[in-house]
């Protein structure tokens, strides 16, 4: 259980500083920006592989460039259910959908496959 809302905080704080960092997208408070991030979950777990096995022939042709586009997608569906997340257009989605990754990339380094907070100790020879 701690794992999921690990999970869910880092996700919430992605979101938070992609609103910080890219002109155009607007989250109006905590309870909206953790319900995003639930629902971005939610979305990438259900739709997303849906769509990736739909585009697949475009992302082959694109090397995997196409990935952003369905990432940003997956962000615009997420803001569409809300009325306190705005993005407008898609090159703010597309820069949050970024921010929003590489903050997940970089905290997977600290937090474990199983959600726990991980701890890697290097010996020397």
């Amino acid at each position: 259980m701690i794992g999921f809302v690990l999970r869910l905080l880092v996700v919430a704080f992605g979101l938070w500083l992609a609103s910080e960092l890219v002109p155009g997208i607007e989250v109006h408070g905590l309870w909206t920006l953790l319900g995003a991030a639930l629902l971005l979950g939610i979305v990438n777990a259900v739709v997303r592989p849906l769509l990736v096995i739909l585009t697949l022939p475009i992302t082959l042709l694109t090397l995997g460039l196409f990935l952003l586009v369905v990432n940003a997608a997956m962000l615009g569906l997420v803001a569409w259910m809300f009325d306190d997340f705005t993005i407008a257009g898609f090159p703010p989605a597309l820069l949050g959908s970024v921010v929003v990754s590489v903050v997940g990339w970089f905290a997977s380094y600290f937090i474990g496959p199983r959600g726990r907070i991980a701890v890697v100790v290097r010996q020397r020879r």
